[in-house]
């Protein structure tokens, strides 16, 4: 069991690594837990708005708790927009309950010390501020451009491929001499599941072609630091903000939300109406198994 597991669950399941997860309803588990920490996209909303219970379910949990944060890996809106969208779909979700992965470049440029580091971002406006809040300043990517961070932020708000090629160009040539910035990735997922039934490519599916092009034209293997689901970063400023490791972690995805959780310790139940299915065998384990909201 994970060391986030609450030892007042008292439902009629109980979860062990070495069978099937048992398959619960929300109530049943939320009281055992000091907090839930919610995914946005495939949970709480897709592109055409709130899906189904999760108007009731932030209307119930902000009535009569238990406390919850929405976990999500955008860096493409601050904090202060992704309020205003949720309230947009009916959910009523205060600022302060959000997590994203654009939060955590405050923290990361603090801890590097890197205040006042010369930082080109690949993004939205609201990526810019999210570096700006975190004191990097930003200047122009541009070929002769001389860096200490290139933050890829998102993969929308600038002409993505012509793009990309120049950050390959600049990075090149700051490892042809010696001094390569360094190189953040918020949001590390791959793909994205658009509103046609379709996907696409996202910013971690973009630092992925940068790292192998690196490497290729320069046999050396450079990585993006990466600070959202499913790495460790954003799960730590969760349990920051909630002040307990006693959480549970709902999402719809295996690879991300459920594997980023168990890794940090923390129990986590997979929602099968959205991404993945679990089925035995798969390497990655929930805690529990959700057939809805409700």
């Amino acid at each position: 069991m994970s060391s986030g597991r609450s030892d007042q669950y008292s439902g009629s399941v109980v979860a062990d690594d070495r069978e099937s997860p048992p398959r619960c309803t929300l109530r049943e588990l939320e009281r055992a837990y000091d907090g839930l920490l919610l995914d946005a996209y495939g949970v709480l909303n897709d592109a055409r708005g709130a899906l189904p219970g999760a108007r009731a379910l932030i209307d119930r949990l902000t009535a009569d708790g238990p406390a919850f944060w929405v976990v999500t890996n955008g860096a493409a809106r601050l904090p202060e927009a992704v309020a205003q969208r949720f309230a947009s779909f009916g959910l009523a979700i205060p600022v302060e309950r959000i997590v994203t992965s654009g939060d955590l470049l405050a923290p990361w440029f603090a801890e590097a010390g890197l205040g006042g580091a010369r930082t080109a971002v690949l993004g939205t406006a609201d990526s810019c501020r999210y570096v700006e809040r975190a004191g990097g300043d930003i200047v122009a990517l541009t070929a002769d451009a001389e860096l200490d961070v290139l933050v890829l932020a998102d993969e929308s708000g600038y002409d993505f491929l012509p793009m990309l090629d120049l950050a390959l160009t600049v990075i090149l040539a700051h490892v042809e001499r010696g001094a390569c910035p360094r190189l953040c990735l918020p949001n590390p997922d791959l793909i994205y599941p658009s509103q046609d039934g379709g996907f696409g490519f996202t910013a971690g599916a973009a630092a992925m072609l940068l790292e192998a092009a690196v490497e290729r034209r320069c046999g050396v293997r450079l990585a993006f630091e990466r600070l959202g689901k499913p790495y460790r970063p954003i799960f730590d400023e969760a349990i920051r903000r909630a002040g307990s490791r006693r959480l549970l972690m709902i999402g719809d995805q295996l690879e991300t939300d459920i594997a980023g959780a168990r890794a940090a310790g923390l129990d986590a139940a997979l929602l099968e109406t959205g991404v993945s299915t679990w089925q035995s065998g798969h390497p990655v384990t929930p805690t529990f198994l959700l057939s809805s909201l409700a």
